[in-house]
């Protein structure tokens, strides 16, 4: 059985995160999830949804090239992405985030990867 992108609770979390950027609140949270490729390069640490779109998230994004990025990504695009042997994008049920989501960006940035 494959497990869900999100859990109640982390959807609760990133959406209460896109309301507070949607009022315009300055806000730097540490990331509510990773998702990641368990055959590919592609890492995500998400730390928000869009309240106006859901399906629409943002945080450190990582498709493998060398340069993380913060920004947005389609949670259907990552529901549907498969890696080279197939398998689909899987939500790290180990990941606790310990600092906020900009110290995970300047890390990556300097490494080239995400690296948690």
């Amino acid at each position: 059985m494959v497990q869900p992108l999100l859990i109640s609770s982390q959807r609760e979390q990133l959406l209460a995160n896109g309301r507070r950027t949607a009022r315009g609140d300055e806000i730097d949270p540490p990331p509510v999830l990773k998702l990641f490729m368990p055959d590919g390069p592609g890492t995500w640490l998400l730390s928000e949804l869009d309240s106006a779109e859901p399906t629409r998230a943002f945080g450190l994004c990582d498709v493998g090239l060398g340069s993380p990025e913060l920004g947005y990504v389609c949670l259907l695009e990552l529901a549907a992405l498969r890696g080279r042997l197939r398998l689909p994008v899987e939500r790290d049920t180990q990941f606790r985030a310990d600092r906020p989501l900009s110290a995970y960006a300047a890390e990556a940035q300097a490494a080239g990867r995400i690296t948690v």
